[in-house]
C-alpha cells in the first residue's frame, strides 16, 4: 500500500537533507498510514521560542539549517486520522514501523524522537550527528 504527500508535505521536504528526504518519499510509497510532514526547516527565532515554552530542550536543534548547505538534518512528522493530524501514540508506534523501513530501504541511519529515553518526541526524526554532523 502507499499514501501520497500532500504537496505542501513535499514543499516542506524540501528543506531536509537530501537523505532524509528520500527515506520520507520512500516511506510514503510504503506506508498503510497516511501522516503529514508538520516541519523541517525552522529559524533560530521560533527555535528560542520552542525551548521558552517548553517544547524543544535545545538550541542544537537538527531543524536549524545546517551551515554547508542550509538543510534540515530533521523532520517532523505526525499521523493523519480522517483528514487531521493524530497526536494518539499507538499511530506513532506504527508509523515508525513505516519510517525506519523506509530508512533500511534507503540505507540511511535515522533516530526517532520516540526512542528517547527522556523527553519522548513522537513527531521527530533526525539524521544522527555521527553521520550527519
Amino acid at each position: 500500500m502507499s499514501i501520497i504527500l500532500s504537496q505542501r508535505s513535499l514543499t516542506r521536504l524540501d528543506g531536509a537533507h537530501p537523505d532524509l528526504r528520500r527515506v520520507f518519499v520512500r516511506a510514503a510509497a510504503i506506508s498503510d498510514i497516511d501522516f503529514t510532514i508538520l516541519e523541517v526547516l525552522r529559524a533560530l527565532d521560533r527555535q528560542r521560542q520552542l525551548v521558552a515554552q517548553g517544547a524543544s530542550k535545545t538550541m542544537k536543534s537538527r531543524h536549524l539549517p545546517h551551515p554547508a548547505d542550509g538543510k534540515s538534518r530533521a523532520v517532523d512528522a505526525a499521523p493523519m486520522i480522517g483528514g487531521k493530524v493524530s497526536w494518539d501514540w499507538p499511530l506513532y508506534h506504527k508509523l515508525a514501523k513505516v519510517i525506519k523501513e523506509a530508512a533500511r530501504l534507503e540505507g540511511v541511519a535515522i533516530e526517532w524522537g520516540g526512542d528517547w529515553r527522556t523527553f519522548k518526541d513522537g513527531p521527530h526524526w533526525q539524521l544522527p550527528w555521527k553521520g550527519y554532523p
